[in-house]
């Protein structure tokens, strides 16, 4: 991806291992040793599925899949971008949630996408997105989240304290998470929010790379949707 692109931030250098490697992060990333992004038809993302959290028709017109880190606050802002778009179109574009947290940066993200699966498995599919928006709201980013408010937000919202406390500390949803990592990288990601923007084929026909601003995301739909 190439540095210039106005949506990439550069946000710091990650030292593991004692090797120093340089990041180019839009959001809050991590480290890649290329730069390059594939095109949309080299880019192989997962199918969506029934396992899938996704908001809005499943058999919506455009469907969207964003790879997103729970502490990133350039991925709190596109939060609040996704939920405007889903809200204005009506049915013709629906939201699919991934999960990648970048641990080298953020090293709470990846419980807290436990968690939200937690609440899923307890509670259903809308359960996830209302507890995922209380995740938002209440993070000021940058792993600034007690891990302490995680079982208040479940309840909050109806979630057994009980069954969510087992639930996360088996780490039952670990491998999954890690899963959507993996894909996310696989799709093209080299930060977060990256997101996907599918026709009713599945065929990716463009990316948002980044928070990018809710007029540039509206453009990039409307021509899909001409």
């Amino acid at each position: 991806m190439e540095e210039n692109n106005k949506f990439l931030v550069p946000m710091a250098i990650v030292v593991a291992g004692g090797l120093i490697a340089g990041a180019v992060y839009f959001g809050g990333k991590t480290p890649t040793t290329n730069n390059q992004q594939p095109t949309t038809d080299q880019i192989q993302v997962a199918p969506v599925t029934e396992k899938d959290h996704i908001l809005g028709s499943r058999n919506a017109k455009i469907i969207i899949v964003e790879y997103s880190d729970t502490e990133c606050p350039f991925c709190k802002v596109f939060h609040a971008t996704m939920k405007e778009i889903v809200q204005s179109y009506n049915g013709k574009v629906a939201w699919v949630y991934r999960h990648l947290p970048i641990v080298q940066l953020h090293s709470k993200a990846p419980k807290e996408a436990e968690a939200a699966e937690c609440v899923a498995n307890i509670a259903g599919n809308q359960a996830f997105w209302t507890y995922l928006d209380l995740i938002f709201e209440k993070t000021n980013s940058n792993d600034s989240l007690d891990p302490a408010e995680l079982p208040k937000l479940a309840t909050s919202i109806g979630v057994s304290e009980q069954a969510f406390s087992d639930c996360l500390n088996s780490g039952k949803f670990g491998e999954s998470v890690q899963k959507s990592v993996e894909e996310g990288y696989k799709s093209g990601a080299r930060g977060t929010p990256y997101s996907l923007v599918l026709n009713q084929k599945g065929e990716v026909k463009t990316t948002i790379n980044g928070a990018e601003p809710l007029a540039n995301v509206k453009a990039k739909l409307d021509a899909l949707l001409r």
